[in-house]
């Protein structure tokens, strides 16, 4: 036990002393220090990577990447994505994608895993407060959506004709309410969103009435959130969040769903993308261990003994034994479709592995996706990995439908910033609700969550604006393109200049002509 403990506190050293290094020694002596440690060909290794991805980017002529968002100093934050009349709004009117400074020198802020723990793990008093509305689904089973609203809110519940846009988001696919939910649906309230938070079944106190959890890639649950969402707001614009490995949902619900899906514009925080290979590769064994007994001891909480393996599954060591003795065993309800017997059912028979992921891969069905999603995404993420194999780079320069901002800083979820440290103190100074608020919106929120918001209003105005363009034109060749077409031409543009009120009755006349004239 001694020996783990010492193991432990010299990682947490490593990693709070290597951000401000560079300040204290030059670069051939910490690399000298780094190598006596036995870590110097994994730095080697990702700046030689670094070094040739800038390199391709210079040479590439015909990169997809619309434009690098550049500082004085190295570029911090890129947006890659296919050329298109989007991407070229999002750059002229989302100045948020190039205002980020990530925190650098010798705070703790500046590493990527603790900044990465700290927004996972450390707790935080949210002022927001929640309404559970539990959801009865078709097989009797239980999903959660908690309405945030503030806590100086005398009505809890929100009229169904509100016409204020609902913020849909999905947390990790493990169930707990991190910091960063917190603060996104803190941030959603103040910008006038109906912030949802959906919960899966057994996640966040959500009863568990049936013998079935959701799979990974699994969106029929959301699917049946999504329709009474819709039918509780129905006025309302629908945008999505998703965070860490709940991206997995949210996008197998956009390529299943396709143009059907009620949801705006999307946004993914810290996706992982290759889930099976992630699943498979594992993680490093601090966050490993973690995110395992987490589960175990939500899993401890359930009734699943009929159906499941409990020797085997609590005896696994990894989220790969995890998944897999969920999931892809004998007689499981609802798993992945096998071969059906003579009397209509599956047979009792285990899913494999590589199976079990054919229908939970969340880029099974990426081409049917139909509405703008971002994803942002930082090239030191502990817990994704390597951005070059684990970030689909071809995926976002040759769909337009998909965007990525890459960082070069920001571990996972975090994205801390240089002013966001400062914030706290002097926020925390001033007792008044105002200066409270404007320290919050100039500095304590998130810059991930700022550029969310911002890519919903850039889209909506974007998509606002081709829809008039396209009824305008088309009454344009309307106006044009019938019998006596010259006379209503005329009548309308000098009628319209004069008597604007009077365009009703023209396209009225117009309509009576067409007919008659047949």
């Amino acid at each position: 036990m001694l020996e783990w403990l010492l193991a432990l506190c010299f990682v947490i050293l490593v990693v709070s002393i290597w951000p401000g290094s560079k300040y204290f020694c030059t670069e051939n002596q910490r690399d000298a220090l780094l190598q006596r440690f036995g870590i110097l060909q994994q730095v080697a290794k990702g700046k030689t990577e670094r070094c040739v991805s800038e390199r391709e980017g210079s040479d590439d002529a015909q990169s997809a990447c619309v434009g690098a968002l550049t500082d004085e100093k190295p570029r911090t934050v890129a947006l890659i994505c296919k050329p298109s009349a989007l991407a070229n709004y999002l750059l002229k009117h989302c100045w948020t994608f190039s205002n980020y400074s990530p925190c650098v020198g010798w705070t703790w802020r500046a590493s990527a895993f603790l900044q990465s723990v700290y927004e996972a793990c450390w707790p935080y008093e949210s002022p927001v407060q929640f309404v559970r509305d539990n959801l009865q689904l078709s097989d009797d089973g239980l999903v959660a959506l908690d309405w945030a609203v503030p806590s100086y809110q005398k009505r809890r519940r929100t009229s169904s004709h509100s016409t204020s846009p609902v913020l849909l988001i999905i947390p990790n696919s493990f169930g707990k309410i991190t910091r960063n939910v917190l603060k996104l649906c803190e941030m959603a309230l103040s910008h006038g969103y109906l912030p949802v938070v959906f919960n899966r079944r057994s996640h966040n106190s959500c009863p568990l009435t049936t013998v079935k959890l959701q799979q990974f890639g699994d969106p029929a649950d959301l699917r049946e959130a999504v329709r009474y969402i819709r039918y509780r707001q129905p006025a309302g614009r629908l945008y999505a969040v998703s965070e860490s490995s709940g991206s997995g949902l949210l996008l197998s619900y956009l390529g299943e769903c396709g143009s059907s899906s009620y949801v705006t514009a999307a946004v993914c925080l810290s996706p992982v993308f290759r889930c099976q290979s992630w699943f498979e590769s594992g993680l490093c064994w601090p966050l490993q261990w973690a995110l395992v007994l987490y589960q175990k001891i939500c899993l401890s909480r359930t009734v699943m003994a009929e159906t499941l393996q409990t020797d085997t599954l609590f005896s696994s060591h990894s989220l790969h034994g995890l998944e897999e003795a969920l999931f892809c065993q004998p007689g499981y309800p609802d798993s992945t479709p096998a071969a059906p017997t003579g009397n209509g059912c599956s047979s009792n028979t285990s899913v494999t592995w590589d199976a079990y992921w054919e229908h939970n891969e969340p880029l099974r069905d990426v081409d049917e996706v139909a509405i703008p999603v971002l994803s942002v995404c930082s090239k030191d993420d502990p817990v994704r990995g390597d951005a070059q194999s684990t970030v689909p780079l071809e995926l976002f320069e040759t769909n337009p439908h998909f965007f990525l901002l890459l960082t070069d800083r920001g571990g996972h979820c975090g994205f801390s910033t240089q002013s966001e440290g400062n914030a706290a103190g002097a926020v925390g100074a001033v007792g008044s609700v105002a200066a409270s608020n404007r320290g919050m919106e100039s500095h304590g929120i998130n810059w991930s969550h700022r550029a969310s918001l911002e890519f919903f209003r850039a889209t909506t105005d974007f998509f606002n604006a081709e829809e008039r363009a396209k009824q305008l034109a088309s009454r344009r060749r309307g106006l044009g393109g019938a019998a006596g077409g010259r006379f209503f031409r005329h009548r309308s543009v000098s009628t319209c200049k004069r008597v604007p009120a009077c365009s009703h009755n023209i396209h009225a006349i117009y309509s009576w002509q067409r007919s008659y004239t047949r």
